[in-house]
């Protein structure tokens, strides 16, 4: 290559003496207006200061929507809850009323059928008090014609027939019964010095191989039932109901009892008249 050959440079071309100026001269008039302003200012005017201006919050304005929808769901729900509770509540007391309803139909069926049961009971016990004192009067009627048969010397075939023939089982438990005339009367005593009325039939029917219940009450069943005018030597007086009996005797014949009548008189023989019985059961 020539020594002389063009190489070409790698400097920035030369910006145009004309841009230069026009950019000298621009800055020259900034700087101008600068030393101006510094020169009009007072001689004790404070520094300025730098100051810092905050730039207001921006709001997501999307999120506002989300936050109203979710308002109004949760008023719906709470809407829809109350209703629902308002007809649980209604649904309880519509429940409430048939269930006290239904209460006061049943309370009203059993005072009505217990109203009939107490009717019922009343006129059953009413019966039972009538047919106790029309054999009451029955019995009086029969014992009083054995007490005019004996006390006027006439003959009491009925009686004078039961008091004369009783014999075997009937003439040993009045024979046993009349033995124990005279001894005395303990409430609970079985013998064989002291008895109470039940104790006495107990032990002379045992004497034949009869065992009987302990008490009255039981004793007043323990047979058949017989009428006190179809009276039998042997046959077991009963005082009370039969089944509820207080007092028990042993009929001997000829219009007599023997029993262990209380702690005043002990064990004796008496008319049927003296304390007429309730009624009789028949053992043998």
């Amino acid at each position: 290559m020539s020594h002389t050959a063009h190489i070409p440079s790698h400097r920035k071309p030369r910006r145009s003496a004309s841009k230069m100026a026009l950019r000298a001269g621009v800055a020259g008039g900034v700087l101008s207006t600068i030393a101006v302003a510094g020169a009009a200012a007072p001689a004790n005017a404070e520094p300025v200061h730098e100051t810092t201006v905050e730039m207001p919050t921006l709001t997501d304005v999307s999120a506002k929507p989300t936050t109203t929808v979710s308002t109004a769901a949760e008023a719906t729900q709470q809407i829809a809850f109350e209703y629902d509770r308002q007809a649980r509540q209604e649904a309880a007391a519509e429940t409430a009323a048939k269930d006290a309803k239904k209460a006061k139909a049943e309370a009203d069926r059993k005072a009505e059928a217990k109203k009939k049961a107490d009717e019922a009971r009343e006129k059953a016990e009413k019966k039972a008090a009538d047919e106790e004192r029309a054999s009451r009067s029955s019995g009086r009627s029969s014992l009083a014609s054995y007490s005019s048969g004996s006390s006027g010397g006439g003959s009491d075939s009925s009686a004078s027939s039961s008091k004369s023939t009783a014999t075997g089982s009937a003439a040993a438990v009045i024979a046993f019964a009349r033995a124990q005339i005279g001894d005395a009367y303990v409430l609970g005593s079985t013998g064989p010095n002291a008895w109470d009325c039940s104790g006495l039939t107990q032990a002379a029917f045992r004497t034949i191989g009869v065992d009987l219940p302990r008490v009255s009450q039981s004793q007043s069943t323990f047979g058949k039932q017989v009428g006190l005018g179809n009276l039998q030597p042997g046959d077991i007086l009963y005082w009370g109901g039969a089944g509820s009996a207080y007092h028990v005797g042993i009929y001997v014949g000829g219009g007599n009892f023997v029993g262990a009548q209380n702690s005043g008189t002990g064990v004796v023989e008496r008319p049927l008249s003296y304390d007429p019985p309730t009624g009789a059961v028949r053992v043998l």
